[in-house]
């Protein structure tokens, strides 16, 4: 059974507490998402280790009920807290 975005979102956030994610669904299949998280805990963490925790919210899905998911990480800026500009 496919996930929703609603799901990964949830997981996410119960890992990770400070994350601000977006979540779109890339072939309106409930099955290929692309995921951008954000926090202040991936501060100081290299991007296989932020990867890893998104990986760990996930509890072992990705594969499974999760089919694929392209995924971005970083920390806040520093100015205002938000995503930095890509």
């Amino acid at each position: 059974m496919p996930m929703n975005a609603g799901e990964i979102e949830r997981l996410i956030r119960e890992h990770i507490p400070d994350a601000q994610v977006t979540i779109r669904d890339l072939a309106g299949d409930n099955d290929h998402y692309a995921a951008m998280v954000i926090a202040e805990s991936f501060r100081g963490k290299s991007r296989v280790q932020q990867h890893q925790m998104v990986y760990a919210a996930l509890r072992g899905r990705l594969g499974d009920a999760l089919h694929a998911l392209a995924l971005q990480t970083g920390v806040p800026d520093q100015e205002n807290g938000k995503a930095p500009s890509q």
